[in-house]
């Protein structure tokens, strides 16, 4: 009796530390992240036919867009009607303590030991500046780094017929500022514009004219801010993505004139060398080149 007992309680100290063990997970295509566990009611909706949105016809709950082969640590699971959302950390997207990421369980693989991160390479100049070029006039998706949208939505929460403009909304087809330079790069650059006020090295800018700013920038500079991000397309050229409510389309990829965007951006915002992690930074921006032809 004494031995099966013994069994017994080695069997169920067994199972609690599997069940304790870490679990990961590996998306096996794009899968979008959410900042809610509630996917279900963010795409989809109780009729399968819509996509929550706020007045700007963006999904503040959508985080980023995982790419195929994204790693994520599985913190917990929980169900969302009759499929199970896993909550889950990546070293691809940092988050701050108190908040938290969530992906459907079926858009990963799951894996008990830790796989290798996802592999990543780094386009030549040329080939960057291409793919942004190829993605002027792509509308703005809060969230989004993927172009042509993540057409498995369709089959996992909305059913019936729908126009291409319908289905483009739906698959969160766009990108959004920082997210135009996660795709031209294959996902090399950070995600997030917090992480990009200190990526690379800083161009010193500090106390300069817009001229003095603009003959000493190169392309594919990134002129920042925590909460935004412009690319040098050229010496005489930026790209973004801009969300800008009321106006037809709310704007997405557009180019302008390197000299034109400069003084927009002066008019509310001073030049610094380096972004500060001590308090706000408010009314300023950087300059940070990262990429070394």
């Amino acid at each position: 009796m004494k031995k099966i007992v013994s069994v017994l309680f080695l069997f169920i100290c067994c199972r609690a530390i599997a069940a304790d063990a870490a679990l990961y997970a590996v998306a096996r295509g794009a899968a979008p992240v959410l900042n809610t566990p509630a996917l279900s009611s963010v795409f989809g909706g109780a009729n399968g036919t819509t996509l929550k949105i706020d007045r700007c016809g963006q999904v503040r709950e959508l985080e980023f867009v995982a790419l195929p082969g994204s790693v994520f640590t599985i913190l917990s699971r929980m169900p969302d009607g009759k499929n199970t959302v896993f909550r889950v950390t990546t070293d691809e997207y940092p988050m701050p303590a108190d908040s938290a990421l969530y992906v459907d369980s079926r858009f990963v693989d799951i894996h008990e030991l830790e796989p290798p991160p996802r592999v990543r390479t780094l386009p030549s100049q040329t080939a960057i500046i291409a793919a942004l070029k190829a993605s002027v006039g792509a509308p703005y998706v809060w969230g989004g780094n993927i172009q042509g949208g993540v057409g498995t939505l369709i089959g996992l929460f909305y059913g019936g017929n729908m126009s291409v403009k319908d289905k483009n909304q739906l698959t969160l087809a766009g990108l959004d500022c920082s997210g135009l330079l996660y795709q031209a790069t294959g996902g090399w650059t950070p995600r997030n514009t917090s992480q990009l006020v200190t990526f690379g090295k800083a161009v010193p800018v500090a106390g300069k004219t817009l001229e003095e700013i603009a003959v000493g920038l190169e392309p594919l500079d990134l002129i920042v801010w925590n909460g935004h991000v412009i690319i040098v397309l050229d010496r005489e050229t930026t790209i973004e993505s801009r969300l800008e409510c009321g106006k037809k389309g709310n704007v997405g990829v557009v180019t302008t004139s390197l000299r034109k965007r400069l003084a927009e951006i002066l008019r509310t915002r001073r030049p610094v060398d380096s972004w500060s992690t001590v308090g706000k930074q408010r009314d300023v921006f950087v300059v940070r080149r990262w990429f070394a032809p």
